[in-house]
């Protein structure tokens, strides 16, 4: 037999019990180590076992023995054989421990030690033993309604479509590949070439701030479909995530039915995010009509602006109440909200000790006639938040933020009790997103001049032939056949039907967007596929990594990556990136300036 030596347990210098663990870890079966065999002979295995480190890969020679059942069948999450062990005659260790490295179950390991993390984590390794089997699942689904698995090219061509890109210099001095930001532009392509339905599990590359849900280099299941609709790949969608979450999980998701859609603006409105959790309750109401003129003109130096509340039920008293909402906005975490240029938000705390409940201040007709999902009962948080009163924009609102931030600190503190343990997964569609938004610092967009780059990708389509005549117009307003996949306030993926017209796709980089001629040039291969006659077409991209944490109940990425990045970008482990040296820097034509 073969696998890693276990624990060992030495009754006297004559007799010894240990573990062997299975090379995959599932099970494991006890060893009896005597010093002498029947005959009397001394045996060297048994000082060969004892001068070994526990988790020696090791070859073992035993006989199988009948044993005692041992009460428990289980050992460190292992498979015990517990009617059986092996009384040991040869062993011979495949590799050696150093005896400054100590490998214990409860050893916790660095980054740069993920090896050994892996091998001494169970839960790890069972993160990507699931990560498999939902690979398989999607890919069987896909397979059986006529996806075709193609690779596309990895060393792709620098083009704006909206994220920073990784560049990889060539030995052709000036010249350089871009690692691909999605296969967007091949898939549409193929889409071109004749191929009606496409996938590929995909590797993509954006240089971007990291969190938790993010990574410079990550996995999404990719899809293309031609002659198809919104609708079309929606129901894909559907199919593959119900399949991965009934494989993995045993979950049967929404049986006989499809999963709601809400729109992006009800989104934002009602929880002040693209991507609602709809397990929280404290909906975000409008009561800009029902508060009296002064006191909005207190919360806010806006003119005109929109007023936003939600109630938050925490259950505790009134006293208790001030207090978690003062420490709170004191806090790192807090400090923000208050410092926000639309003005500070109004808190109010239920109180039936005073005035009016402690609503005073929102005037005697509110306070007696209040909106029905905002009567406050005592000890309930109530929060004004101040905005402009405008369409939205982006991907959350400083109130919905607010909420969020809120309902985690009263999570840790143990005040209400966390949504995920029993509200299972709540799909949503979000659809009606705007196809434009203003330019910020933060994405470098498209690049145009115009004020304006693609809320999603510059290939995205407009939903209706209305929106199309805006585009000449106000193409602020046009809204985009683009949908998003949220589940618990995680954005799994996004789709949309593309622009499949060269004319339609050109006067969007052009005319609406604004950019330069040499950028729009970096779209000619794809203006030129589109020219020659590419059907309508559709598809969609899961983002894989954010799949398998919100399936496995995990809080990062990381924990279902075999070797991710820390949040600085580095792969503690390899020690990457590397700085470049001076022969590199010679060899791609490169010098290093300040």
């Amino acid at each position: 037999m073969y696998g890693y030596l276990g624990a060992r347990r030495d009754v006297s210098k004559n007799l010894s019990f240990a573990m062997i663990r299975s090379p995959d870890q599932d099970y494991c079966i006890q060893i009896i180590s005597s010093s002498k065999d029947i005959e009397g002979r001394s045996l060297d295995s048994h000082r060969v076992l004892r001068s070994l480190k526990e988790w020696t890969p090791v070859k073992i020679i035993g006989t199988f023995k009948e044993r005692q059942p041992a009460k428990d069948d289980t050992v460190l999450g292992m498979r015990l054989i517990n009617h059986l062990e092996i009384d040991l005659q040869f062993i011979v260790p495949l590799n050696e421990i150093p005896i400054d490295l100590v490998i214990k179950e409860d050893t916790v390991f660095s980054s740069a030690q993920r090896h050994l993390q892996l091998r001494t984590e169970r839960a790890l390794r069972e993160n990507l033993r699931q990560r498999s089997i939902a690979k398989q699942a999607a890919i069987k689904q896909l397979t059986h309604n006529k996806f075709i698995e193609i690779e596309t090219p990895v060393l792709f061509k620098s083009t704006p479509e909206g994220a920073r890109e990784f560049l990889v210099p060539t030995r052709n001095k000036g010249f350089a590949y871009a690692l691909p930001q999605s296969p967007q532009q091949y898939k549409q392509i193929l889409m071109a070439s004749g191929i009606e339905k496409y996938f590929q599990f995909a590797r993509c590359f954006r240089d971007e701030d990291l969190r938790a849900d993010r990574q410079p280099e990550f996995t999404q299941l990719d899809l293309e479909m031609s002659f198809a609709g919104e609708r079309d790949v929606k129901k894909c969608i559907e199919g593959v995530v119900k399949a991965v979450w009934n494989d993995v999980a045993n979950i049967q998701l929404h049986p006989g039915s499809e999963f709601p859609e809400m729109t992006y603006q009800e989104a934002m409105a009602s929880y002040g995010s693209d991507k609602p959790d709809l397990r929280l309750e404290a909906k975000i109401h409008n009561i800009t009509t029902s508060l009296p003129e002064d006191l909005i003109k207190k919360i806010t130096p806006l003119q005109s602006p929109a007023i936003d509340a939600f109630k938050m039920h925490i259950g505790i008293s009134a006293r208790e109440t001030r207090k978690f909402i003062s420490n709170f906005l004191d806090s790192p975490e807090g400090k923000p909200f208050l410092l926000n240029p639309d003005g500070q938000p109004a808190v109010f705390v239920g109180d039936t000790a005073q005035p009016l409940s402690g609503l005073s201040a929102l005037g005697h007709e509110y306070a007696m006639a209040p909106p029905e999902e905002l009567v406050v009962e005592d000890g309930d948080l109530l929060i004004l938040q101040a905005r402009k009163n405008e369409p939205f924009f982006g991907g959350s609102t400083t109130l919905g933020n607010l909420r969020l931030a809120l309902h985690k600190a009263a999570v840790a503190q143990g005040i209400v009790s966390s949504v995920e343990k029993n509200k299972g997964f709540n799909f949503v569609w979000i659809v009606d997103f705007p196809l434009f938004s203003p330019t910020n610092d933060t994405d470098p967009g498209q690049g145009g001049t115009a004020g304006l780059s693609s809320t999603h990708h510059p290939f995205t389509a407009p939903k209706l032939a209305s929106d199309a005549k805006l585009l000449l117009t106000a193409p602020e307003k046009v809204i985009a056949a683009h949908f998003d996949l949220v589940v618990n306030g995680v954005e799994l993926g996004g789709g949309s039907r593309r622009i499949h017209n060269a004319e339609i796709q050109e006067f969007i980089f052009r005319d609406v967007l604004k950019m330069r001629n040499e950028r729009i040039e970096d779209f000619r291969h794809l203006l030129d596929v589109l020219r020659s006659g590419c059907p309508p077409h559709a598809g969609f991209a899961i983002g894989w990594d954010r799949l398998m944490t919100v399936l496995l109940g995990k809080d990062s990425v990381r924990d279902v990556i075999a070797f991710p990045k820390s949040g600085k970008g580095e792969d503690p482990l390899v020690k990457s990136p590397t700085v470049m040296t001076q022969s590199q820097l010679d060899t791609y034509h490169l010098r290093l300036t300040e």
